[in-house]
């Protein structure tokens, strides 16, 4: 199966409204250059509104970073899929390690999330990676294994084919050390038997999975061309319009 690679930038806690509006109009312009490959930008909430009105009816999907499990309730502070989809989202973003290491969300959590989002029609991108000291221990496989079955627990095969899986190794993001293709291509291959053992071919087959972590256009092509990586989840980088696109240029054409 040739699945169609999805480019989507994380802006994390970044921008202000204007400069957020300002990058959407950049890579909305570009965008018809990239028509090969899925594009979607991931701005911080309190931004959705501005930056789903410039992307709406253009090839560019809008994402959140986060949601939370439930549609509504005095939950303060909170914001539910539900508002999410109201605004225009297509994707959002769970699971990010800087939410499972710096907020200490479990992968408990975030299945609870992923449901959530799965009910009212967004679609995912639950991440997964290991800490450096999960790797150097030779623990990379237990752990991805352990956050897959986690995060992704009680997802029917309708589901899982509607969720985006992202591999990012904890010690690659925003620290300019980015996994050698072979590394990021094993995890994506082991991901990918993963999907086999839990559910069959035809959803391992079919589910996309993205690398993230510290991914530039200098880096973006080699990990691009590997058969199991899907696209990916880009940060620092999707801070810059030119460079986001230039990313994007370097997708598989299929």
């Amino acid at each position: 199966m040739s699945r169609r690679q999805l480019i989507a930038g994380n802006w994390k806690m970044n921008l202000n409204r204007a400069g957020a509006v300002a990058l959407a109009e950049v890579i909305v312009r570009g965008a018809g250059g990239v028509s090969h490959v899925d594009l979607a930008i991931c701005p911080p909430s309190v931004y959705l509104e501005a930056v789903g009105k410039v992307v709406q009816g253009t090839p560019v999907a809008l994402g959140a970073q986060n949601a939370f499990y439930r549609q509504s309730g005095a939950f303060t502070g909170e914001i539910s899929p539900t508002m999410l989809v109201d605004l225009g989202c297509r994707y959002v973003i769970l699971g990010h390690s800087e939410r499972r290491h710096i907020l200490r969300e479990t992968s408990e959590e975030v299945n609870r999330k992923v449901h959530a989002a799965l009910q009212v029609g967004l679609i995912p991108i639950v991440c997964v990676g290991e800490l450096l000291a999960e790797r150097e221990a030779g623990e990379t496989a237990e752990v991805i294994r352990r956050q897959f079955d986690g995060s992704l627990s009680g997802l029917t095969a309708e589901q899982m084919v509607r969720v985006v899986i992202a591999y990012e190794p904890v010690w690659a993001i925003g620290t300019g050390k980015v996994a050698t293709t072979e590394q990021a291509q094993e995890v994506h291959a082991l991901l990918r038997q993963l999907l086999q053992e839990k559910y069959d071919g035809q959803v391992a087959e079919s589910v996309r999975i993205l690398y993230g972590g510290s991914v530039n256009p200098e880096n973006a092509g080699p990990l691009l061309a590997q058969p199991d990586i899907d696209g990916v989840l880009v940060g620092g980088a999707s801070l810059k319009g030119d460079q986001f696109l230039a990313i994007a240029a370097q997708g598989r054409r299929t």
